[in-house]
């Protein structure tokens, strides 16, 4: 027998608790990074009926903050001497720290682990470190390679700042120029001043502070606690880096478009689903035109047809009274307003993607509840780079094994 006959297959990971303050603009609000990730882990371990003692494990996801700022955020909670980890993937940091928690579960050496994430931000983005070589250099260089006029959008803003801004405008450029269609016109958006031709200050997501986070357990942890009306599962979970595409031609692969492809490709083979099978996206939509994208990547529409999806959305009235946009009259992304509507606390936002989703396959969603939702999928991306998609199901036992 080979060892590769003794591996034990992968335990199943839920989440059974989440927990997420207001996203609040920087500097807005009295208050330090602790305070937030006391709050949303508070409310994590409250919605699960869980004591900060039965965590073994805590994840911390943030991008700006001194290391072992995650052990300082999680003290808040508690001082039961777990192993914290601190993790960095820029705005997919949340996801990543996610995708850490499940992993210790799948082990099987855990069997309860916190994801939280936090920010507490400036009003742009930015690089402390500039004696050294930036770990997105190449892509920027990339994009001045390509075409891409090196100079500030704004002279006031920041290089950091205005180089995201404009790799995304660029590729919503490439995308015009290659699907040339009409979008709809709405004016209240498509008015506002013009960061970067074509993307205009409402079609951005705004940096903000807050904190999510997510408890993620084993089946048998579930079961012992009595918490299957609460458990979702995380059927399927990919992180793509960069590819060779990502330095091409396209600036749409510099941002991300084609991992996003390859992780969603992953999961949908790993789990035998299609777009199809699935009711409610919560997508990366840092700037409009990267949510147009997702409609593609995400095999929800052909290449070059993300608008004809759009033009085939309606306005649909919930049990709640909520109003939500049915796309084909079969999907709806970002019920919860996505990160232009929240705000983007660059730590937090997967976790604030997943909790979402968790209310959502629970029917908790109020009057963003998408009716009839059964399985759920997350993109998150950040420079870097790091795309992961993520798909959820609500809590549906195992299948007993037959005893030899």
């Amino acid at each position: 027998m080979s060892m590769g006959d003794r591996t034990q297959p992968a335990q199943r990971a839920f989440v059974v608790g989440v927990g997420m303050t207001k996203f609040e603009r920087p500097k807005s609000k009295d208050w330090d990074y602790p305070d937030m990730a006391r709050e949303a882990g508070q409310a994590a371990l409250k919605d699960a009926g869980l004591q900060y003692r039965d965590i073994k494990v805590a994840v911390a996801s943030y991008c700006y903050g001194e290391p072992t700022s995650g052990q300082r955020a999680v003290y808040e909670l508690g001082l039961t001497g777990i192993p914290v980890f601190n993790v960095n993937n820029n705005c997919s940091s949340g996801s990543t720290g996610l995708m850490m928690a499940r992993r210790f579960v799948q082990s099987g050496v855990d069997d309860c682990v916190l994801a939280i994430g936090f920010e507490k931000m400036e009003g742009g983005l930015s690089e402390r470190y500039t004696d050294r070589i930036s770990p997105v250099g190449r892509h920027m260089d990339h994009m001045v390679a390509m075409g891409a006029d090196p100079g500030l959008i704004q002279p006031r803003m920041n290089h950091m700042t205005s180089d995201v801004i404009k790799m995304f405008a660029y590729a919503a450029r490439e995308y015009m120029d290659l699907y040339p269609e009409k979008a709809p016109d709405v004016k209240s958006i498509a008015t506002k001043a013009v960061l970067c031709h074509p993307i205009t200050f409402g079609m951005t997501a705004a940096t903000a502070d807050g904190s999510a986070a997510a408890i993620v357990c084993s089946e048998a942890f579930v079961k012992r606690h009595g918490l299957e009306n609460k458990a979702v599962e995380i059927l399927a979970q990919h992180m793509v880096t960069d590819l060779p595409s990502s330095f091409g031609k396209s600036f749409r692969d510099l941002c991300g478009y084609s991992m996003a492809k390859k992780a969603a490709q992953r999961c949908y083979f790993e789990t035998g689903l299609t777009s199809n099978d699935v009711q409610v996206f919560e997508v990366h939509d840092c700037f409009s035109c990267n949510e147009l994208f997702m409609y593609e990547a995400l095999q929800c529409a052909p290449e070059g047809h993300g608008l004809d999806l759009m033009k085939q959305s309606s306005w649909r009235q919930n049990k709640q009274g909520g109003e939500l946009l049915y796309f084909n009259n079969k999907w709806v992304f970002n019920p919860s307003g996505g990160l232009e509507s929240k705000g983007h606390p660059i730590g937090a936002t997967g976790l604030g993607q997943c909790a979402e989703l968790v209310w959502q396959l629970r029917g908790e969603a109020g009057k963003r509840q998408v009716e009839g939702a059964k399985v759920a999928m997350q993109h998150n991306f950040g420079i870097g780079g790091a795309a992961v998609v993520t798909m959820y199901k609500k809590y549906q036992p195992s299948a007993p094994q037959a005893r030899l």
